[in-house]
Parts: C-alpha cells; structure tokens; sequence
C-alpha cells in the first residue's frame, strides 16, 4: 500500500511572507443542527478544544474545530486517527441525523505567515483580512481568486487555508506571485 504524501510534497515560497503547504491534516466535516448539544458533545469531545461561535474557529492545529455554515462544523484531527475519529463520533451521534465524511485526502492546507501575510491575502480574496475585520480565532469561507477556500487567523502575522487538493498547485501559486518580493504596499503593516 502505498504511503499518504501532500498535494505539494511540503512545497514553501518565501517573499514578503512565507508561503508554505502544511503536513497531511485529518479533516471531518460534521453537518447536522449545531444548536443540539449531540454535535457539540461530538465534535468538541475528540478534538479537546471549545465550540467555536459563528465565523470563528477554536484549536485550528492538529486539533480544532472551524465553523464552516450554520449546520457545519470542520473537525481537525491528527491524519492517522480519522478512521478512529470518525467511529467516536458516529458513536456518539447514533440515532442522531448528521453527515460524519472524511475529507482529509480532499484537501490541501497551506500556511501564510509574516508581516504581510494579511496583505497577501487581501490581494486575492474579497474578505476583508484587516485586523479589526479578522481578528486571531476568525474563520470565513471565501474565495481565493477563482476557487473556494476556507481561511483562518492562527495569530498575529499567521494565517491559514484549506482548499480542494485538485486546486492546490494553482492556490500555492497565486500565493507565492502575491508574495513576490517588492508586491508590498504596507497597507496592514499600521494595525498589525
């Protein structure tokens, strides 16, 4: 059998922020009705962190939890549990209505960091990735130029983003074109 390996093989571009594809990630999608303690007992059970609100996103490392829409939740565990997750929570939800799906091999996760990391981004997405407007914990479903993406603020000067794996070669490098040396204005620099 042959081993798992990212879309990109760990590809990185370093500019005016640091572009890099992140280590397989274990991903769930968990849709069902979000105000039943059911999917919060589920999805916060095996990630150990706390329910994210709307727009927000809680953990968001080997383990977390992202609010994707009002009946979705991305649970994000270690790559090699998901088959062991997935039980848990299926476990945990029987006779309860709700998709459980592994999507893990469906995405490719990459990383944006430095001071213009949130000057990167805001050239490619119509999300405003302002501090004020995306402060660290936010999560929002977009779009990268012409594909989905979902993004996150890890912390101040990191951000992170999940897109389909067919679509990654074409994700890592509008990244890096943004983060091409001299693509600076500063816009963000004043409230980072």
């Amino acid at each position: 059998m042959s081993e798992p390996v990212t879309a990109l093989g760990g590809r990185r571009f370093t500019g005016i922020a640091t572009v890099e594809e992140r280590p397989l990630q274990g991903m769930i999608t968990l849709k069902g009705d979000l105000s039943d303690p059911r999917i919060k007992n589920a999805a916060t059970g095996v990630a150990g962190v706390d329910m994210p609100g709307p727009l927000e996103g809680s953990g968001l490392g080997e383990h977390g939890i992202a609010w994707m829409a009002p009946d979705e939740l991305l649970v994000f565990v270690p790559y090699q549990e998901v088959t062991r997750t997935i039980a848990t929570i299926e476990k945990t939800l029987e006779g309860f209505h709700a998709t459980v799906a592994d999507v893990s091999d469906a995405r490719a996760v990459f990383r944006v960091s430095g001071p213009h990391a949130r000057e990167v981004l805001a050239k490619l997405t119509p999300a405003d990735m302002s501090p004020e407007a995306f402060p660290p914990g936010s999560c929002r479903r977009t779009r990268l130029a012409q594909v989905p993406v979902a993004i996150w603020a890890e912390g101040e000067g990191a951000l992170g983003l999940i897109c389909f794996r067919s679509v990654a070669v074409y994700v890592f490098d509008l990244l890096a074109n943004a983060a091409q040396e001299g693509a600076s204005v500063g816009y963000f620099l004043a409230g980072a």
